[in-house]
C-alpha cells in the first residue's frame, strides 16, 4: 500500500496515478498533528489495513495531478542518517566503521516543495539520494536477524548537504530547514520484495546524476536497524536514511528541478531556490566523488 498525505493533510492511498481518500477509515486514530496521524496508522496498521483497503476501493479516484501532495512523514520523531555507507561501486574494499548522525525533522519537505539554500558561506550544496527506512514499532536492541520485523515501509529521501561549514559540522551542514525532501508516498514493506537490491536514480534538470543500487551498501539495512536501535530507541514513524553512493553526487542551485526515484516508491520532485543566485559547475562533482572513494 502507498500511503500519502494530501491537501489539508488528509490520508490517502496512491494507486495507478490516482489518490483515494481514506480519511474515514482513520477518523478514530487519536492525533493532534498529521505526524501523530501517520504514526497511529503505522502503529495500528495490522488492525486498520482492512478498513483502509475497503475505503480505497469505494472512494472516488482523484488524479494525483489534482491534489497537493504533502510529505507522508511531516515531522518524524527521529531521522537517523547513516554516513559513508556505500562501497562506491567497489572502489572502497573495506567498509568504513558504521556511523550516523541525527538530521532535524524540521528539515522535511514534500513533493513539489522547494529546497531553500541558506545564505551561509558554504563551499557548495549537494544532493544525496537515499532509501529511507520507516520504523513500524518500538525498536530497542534489535538483532540483525529480526530487523525486518520492525520495518513498516520505505520512502525516497534526499539528504541535502552544505559543505565546508564549521569544519564539516553535520548539524550545520545537514539540518537546515528544507534539507530533507521525502515522499511522495510511504510504501509499505510488503510492496518492496527486496529492499537490498533497488535501483536509485536522481536527475537535476533532466540530467541523470545518481544511478546506483542499494546492493552497494557497506552496512545492510538490517545491520543499520540493529546498530541504530542499540544506541537509541526507535519509534513508529522514525526514519533511518541509509546513505548514498557519492559517485553521482553534484550541486544543487537556484532554479534547479530535482527528481528522485527508487524502484517502486514513485517519483519525488522538488525545486531549488537561492536568493544569492550562487553557481557551481553543473554535472557530477567528480572531485568530491573521488575523495569519497579514496581516490583523491
Amino acid at each position: 500500500m502507498k500511503l500519502v498525505l494530501f491537501n489539508d493533510d488528509s490520508l490517502g492511498v496512491l494507486k495507478d496515478g490516482g489518490v483515494y481518500d481514506v480519511s474515514d477509515a482513520v477518523k478514530d486514530v487519536p492525533h493532534f498533528t498529521a505526524q501523530d496521524l501517520i504514526n497511529g496508522v503505522i502503529a495500528g496498521f495490522a488492525r486498520l489495513r482492512p478498513a483502509l483497503e475497503e475505503a480505497s476501493n469505494r472512494s472516488p479516484e482523484v488524479s494525483v495531478t489534482d491534489v497537493r501532495l504533502r510529505p507522508p512523514l511531516p515531522r518524524p520523531g527521529k531521522i537517523v542518517a547513516m554516513a559513508v555507507n556505500y562501497l562506491e561501486f567497489g572502489l572502497i574494499t573495506e567498509p568504513a566503521p558504521i556511523h550516523a548522525f541525527l538530521k532535524s525533522s524540521d528539515a522535511v519537505i514534500g513533493p513539489g516543495d522547494t529546497i531553500v539554500l541558506p545564505e551561509a558561506e558554504a563551499d557548495i550544496f549537494h544532493h544525496e539520494a537515499e532509501l529511507g527506512v520507516v520504523i513500524g514499532k518500538e525498536a530497542s536492541g534489535v538483532k540483525e536477524a529480526d530487523a525486518f520485523d520492525y520495518i513498516f515501509g520505505y520512502v525516497n529521501f534526499i539528504d541535502v548537504s552544505a559543505r565546508g561549514l564549521a569544519g564539516g559540522s553535520f548539524f550545520w551542514g545537514k539540518s537546515w530547514d528544507t534539507f530533507a525532501p521525502l515522499g511522495p508516498a510511504l510504501v509499505t514493506a510488503d510492496e518492496v520484495s527486496n529492499p537490498q537490491d533497488l535501483p536509485v536514480k536522481l536527475w537535476v534538470n533532466g540530467d541523470l546524476r545518481h544511478d546506483f543500487s542499494t546492493s552497494d551498501m557497506a552496512h545492510s539495512i538490517a545491520r543499520c536497524v540493529e546498530w541504530a536501535s542499540s544506541v537509541t530507541t526507535l519509534e513508529p514513524g522514525d526514519v533511518i536514511t541509509t546513505g548514498t553512493n557519492h559517485q553521482g553526487i553534484g550541486p544543487v542551485q537556484d532554479g534547479d528541478l530535482v527528481e528522485m526515484e527508487i524502484q517502486g516508491l514513485e517519483r519525488l520532485t522538488v525545486h531549488v531556490k537561492d536568493s544569492l543566485k550562487r553557481q557551481w559547475p553543473r554535472g557530477i562533482d567528480q572531485r568530491f566523488a573521488d575523495r569519497m572513494a579514496g581516490r583523491a
